[in-house]
């Protein structure tokens, strides 16, 4: 799932969700400003991603999964979840 985050974009908030399987070998490209977050829907599962910069821990931010703002629909319940993403402030524009 990817949100679009740019300030002055004409789709800011809206939000798309892709089903990666190894069966159907679909990537997903996200671009700079939108957030992303992964829902794993069998155990087991290897998440692979890569980013275009060095990671720096100061300009990590993030949105929460239940955020109003977005109004995810998830396919499946949420069962485990980090503490950091369960800590994220509502989204304010």
């Amino acid at each position: 799932m990817i949100i679009d985050l740019r300030k002055d974009s004409p789709i800011l908030k809206q939000w798309i969700a892709v089903e990666l399987t190894a069966e159907n070998r679909r990537m997903l490209y996200i671009p700079e400003g939108f957030a992303h977050g992964f829902q794993t829907l069998e155990d087991n599962t290897e998440v692979f991603y890569q980013i275009l910069e060095f990671y720096h821990p100061e300009s990590d931010k993030g949105v929460r999964w239940n955020d109003p703002a977005f109004g995810i629909v998830w396919p499946d319940d949420i069962r485990v979840i980090s503490d950091r993403d369960r800590q994220c402030p509502d989204f304010v524009s």
